[in-house]
């Protein structure tokens, strides 16, 4: 009987050490960590958040990157082409950036502050296809920024902590200062609305600069001090020319971030004919800087600015303007 207790003892002993062995193999197993590898692209998935490193705009990897894109026309005038169908057709292209002009006079925000449901639902029709979208608060005939700088504190408050969480998002806070607007007075302005911006977001901000955007020159020798921080240069390659390039290299000379946030192929109103010589030129410049760009506009304006024909409708690859046919193909240069 002793014998046999002796044996049932033993083999519980080493059955109780081989779970403990079985357990301890478990434990020293080592962990898999898998990781969503993402293939390099020209999109948010890849480039994530994206900021200023010397004068270029670069991913969250440090690797530069360009932007490349379409702004629409007045959303009060021209929003039904800002839609899902004809922003897939605007990547098909090539675009990776979108650009929402919200009007703040001229019956747009200012007078119909509702219009900002309209620059959300676009935004999400961008993060939808993995695009970059820059929100535009368009001053134009109001000249000077600070003319609403309360209406449009309040608009970013709400436009940053809505998307302080959404790399897709670029913020720029005044379109195309002019009249006797001066850089001082601009930078008043963006020193009240910058850091209600970075309250809740890091991403880039985009200020536009004296004399329609043109004077990066004079906004490079008295820059703002905060981080991820771009100025606008706009053109028009019918209007503006050599001039304006020479501008710019004094900017870049004192290493001021630029990008262009519109430009078109016509004289500065808008219309005036077609100089695609001159746009070449200027897209040419842009392109061997890794300057980013956006072309005005997606409408069907009988202008020749517009990017479609009278009367188009979402097919916009059959409505393209001689504008429309030139940018697509520089677009998937």
């Amino acid at each position: 009987m002793r014998k046999y207790l002796l044996v049932l003892l033993l083999v519980f002993s080493i059955g109780c050490s081989n779970k403990k062995e079985e357990k301890n193999i478990v434990k020293e197993q080592p962990k898999e960590k898998i990781e969503e590898k993402i293939e390099k692209n020209n999109y948010v998935s890849y480039n994530g958040n994206l900021k200023v490193k010397d004068t270029n705009l670069v991913n969250q990897y440090d690797e530069i990157i360009q932007l490349r894109g379409i702004s629409t026309h007045g959303l009060q005038w021209y929003s039904k082409f800002a839609n899902e169908e004809v922003m897939t057709k605007l990547k098909n292209w090539g675009s990776n950036v979108f650009r929402i002009a919200m009007y703040t006079e001229e019956n747009g925000y200012i007078e119909n502050p509702n219009i900002k449901e309209e620059v959300k639902k676009i935004v999400e029709y961008a993060k939808k296809l993995d695009m970059y979208v820059i929100i535009d608060w368009h001053i134009l005939s109001d000249n000077n920024p600070n003319n609403h700088k309360e209406e449009a504190k309040q608009f970013f408050e709400e436009m940053a902590n809505l998307y302080k969480n959404t790399p897709n998002v670029i913020f720029e806070i005044c379109n195309e200062p002019n009249g006797n607007t001066s850089w001082n007075d601009v930078k008043n302005y963006a020193n009240e609305i910058i850091p209600i911006i970075r309250k809740y977001s890091d991403n880039i901000i985009i200020v536009g600069t004296p004399t329609w955007s043109q004077d990066v020159d004079i906004a490079s020798q008295d820059k703002l001090n905060y981080p991820n921080i771009m100025y606008a240069l706009h053109f028009y390659s019918g209007t503006h020319k050599e001039y304006l390039r020479e501008k710019v290299d004094k900017a870049l000379s004192n290493k001021l971030p630029i990008f262009v946030s519109e430009f078109g192929v016509s004289d500065a109103s808008g219309n005036g004919g077609i100089y695609l010589d001159e746009a070449k030129t200027w897209l040419n410049y842009l392109n061997s800087k890794n300057i980013s760009w956006v072309n005005w506009s997606l409408s069907d304006k009988n202008e020749s600015s517009a990017l479609l024909l009278p009367n188009s409708d979402n097919d916009i690859d059959n409505h393209l303007s001689e504008s429309g046919k030139f940018i697509k193909d520089q677009m998937k240069r």
